[in-house]
């Protein structure tokens, strides 16, 4: 079966609304009470401390004081907007959140898609998401072999560097163009914009140019507060297709690349201090998909965590074993260790799950093995399959992934997709596929993709060089940590389509506030009732 998806060659239930009222509430309430002793003790006639402050920049050269009371300088001014870019960057408190379309069945979609916004005026573009690549590009105007419709019942729209008055093509002099090459095979010369040409393990592939514009986003302060924000990023201008990114089924308008370069949105948002080093997705498994993708931590219980390869184009992690109902499998571990043309990588850009070419037989015949009593196996278009009139979780075993100090426990929806049969039927067939199957150079790589990765909270931690991850009903809110180490909860399903919540969320908070302030007046008039 060919992977829908592509990868590159070379929430626990909670309330809906914040879940920091209460702690915010004690924190104004210690406050008054320090307020209140502390006028009590100047009424009793205590002694107490003067602290004399001083403004940092009061005397420097252009302030209001050097140049007597007749204002500051301009260059005075904008000294004291870099000390704020500077000091907001620091106490970053906003999460960057993007909701999820697309499910992973290969079936329905086989891919996760957002919806962003670009260039000036802003227009919306739907993308895939991938933590296989780098790079956001789109498709521009002109574009040949590019997809006009799409099955997905999405609207495509064409990127006009000439249509956005923020628009810059990135010149072959510019630094972000050497870091460029370092991801793609190089198009630049001395006379030309800067170049790429990505090709995909699907045999697809995709030419364009580097631009610079403006790029929109929520920033989502709190569960009823989100802010209209903007940056200037580099992404790419793609102007021919090839392969299966000319196909109309699941055609999107183009990729968004979550790796590790610093090319990546992540890193390009993080670099201006608009985005910690760290983002989420928690990709819904059940038959209407959705999910969300966060820049920022989300903080669940049962969150484990293991090291990314270092050096890698991936997300490589250390695979060290394979056990199915508890048993480990015969498996050289060398098989999943990271060298040139091996290793084990997390990819949501692909549809499925491929394993190496020596563990894929032990895999496939151990899970036959432990359903023989129930269901004998046929082939259907070159996957095992099943025929049975029992659940699945009955009766097929569990899979436990053995990472570097984090194991991934698998269900049977894990690796397991339903199909139809000519009878109508429902058939279940193994989705983890033999590698090689993609791409000739790749047979004895494993790629774990989107079969795997739903119905979990998935977090790229790459401040820390980590990826972590709990299974969790990706349906429900989820809790995000901020740089501040607050945690903020963010429910996907009751998001409207902009990203802010809606007002039955707002009524319930009100509630709350409403509690929190009667529970402080109480508070004084206690504390004032006792003197």
């Amino acid at each position: 079966m060919e992977k829908s998806g592509r990868h590159p060659i070379h929430r626990r239930r909670g309330p809906n609304f914040l879940k920091i009222p209460a702690l915010s509430c004690l924190r104004i309430i210690i406050l008054i009470v320090t307020v209140i002793n502390a006028f009590g003790h100047l009424a009793s006639g205590a002694a107490y401390s003067v602290v004399k402050l001083q403004h940092l920049y009061a005397n420097r050269e252009g302030s209001n004081s050097a140049n007597k009371g007749r204002g500051m300088s301009s260059e005075h001014f904008e000294m004291l907007k870099a000390h704020d870019r500077a000091r907001h960057g620091r106490i970053l408190n906003t999460i960057v959140d993007f909701t999820l379309q697309g499910t992973a069945d290969p079936f329905v979609a086989g891919l996760y898609y957002t919806r962003i916004e670009l260039g000036t005026p802003p227009r919306p573009y739907y993308v895939q998401i991938d933590t296989g690549s780098d790079i956001l590009w789109v498709n521009c105007k002109p574009c040949n072999a590019c997809p006009l419709t799409s099955g997905l019942g999405i609207s495509l729209n064409f990127f006009d560097p000439q249509g956005s008055s923020s628009a810059r093509p990135l010149s072959c002099i510019d630094s972000k163009c050497v870091s460029a090459n370092q991801i793609s095979e190089s198009l630049c010369t001395t006379d030309r914009y800067c170049g790429y040409s990505f090709e995909y393990g699907d045999g697809s592939g995709t030419l364009g140019y580097y631009v610079s514009d403006e790029f929109h986003y929520n920033q989502y302060v709190n569960q009823y507060t989100t802010n209209n924000s903007s940056a200037s990023i580099t992404f790419g201008c793609s102007y021919n297709q090839s392969g299966d990114l000319t196909k109309s089924d699941r055609a999107v308008d183009g990729i968004f690349g979550f790796g590790q370069n610093d090319l990546s949105v992540v890193s390009q948002l993080n670099s201006q201090g608009l985005a910690p080093k760290i983002f989420s997705h928690c990709l819904e498994g059940e038959d209407r998909g959705g999910g969300i993708l966060v820049l920022g931590e989300i903080t669940e219980p049962g969150m484990v965590y293991t090291p990314i390869v270092p050096s890698q184009p991936h997300y490589n992690l250390n695979l060290q074993g394979i056990a199915v109902n508890g048993k480990q499998l015969s498996i050289d571990p060398q098989v999943f260790a990271t060298t040139n043309n091996r290793g084990t990588i997390v990819d949501c850009g692909t549809t499925l799950a491929y394993l190496a070419e020596e563990a894929y037989d032990p895999f496939v015949n151990s899970i036959i093995t432990a359903v023989s009593q129930y269901t004998q196996p046929f082939i259907m278009k070159g996957n095992p399959c099943f025929l049975t009139v029992h659940s699945i979780d009955e009766i097929f075993p569990s899979v436990t992934l053995y990472f570097e100090g984090a194991p991934m426990d698998l269900k049977p929806r894990d690796y397991l997709f339903q199909q139809l049969s000519p009878d109508t039927s429902p058939v279940w067939c193994i989705g983890w596929q033999k590698s090689g199957q993609q791409a000739t150079d790749s047979s004895k790589m494993t790629i774990l993709g989107d079969l795997v990765l739903k119905d979990k909270a998935f977090v790229y931690d790459l401040q820390n060089q980590r990826i972590g991850w709990t299974n969790f009903d990706c349906s429900s809110t989820v809790n995000v940590s901020v740089a501040t180490g607050e945690s903020k909860s963010i429910d996907s399903g009751k998001l409207n389509s902009n990203g802010s919540p809606p007002s039955r969320i707002l009524k319930e908070l009100d509630m709350k506030l409403c509690y929190c302030f009667l529970f402080l007046m109480s508070s004084i008039v206690i504390l004032y009732s006792n003197k």
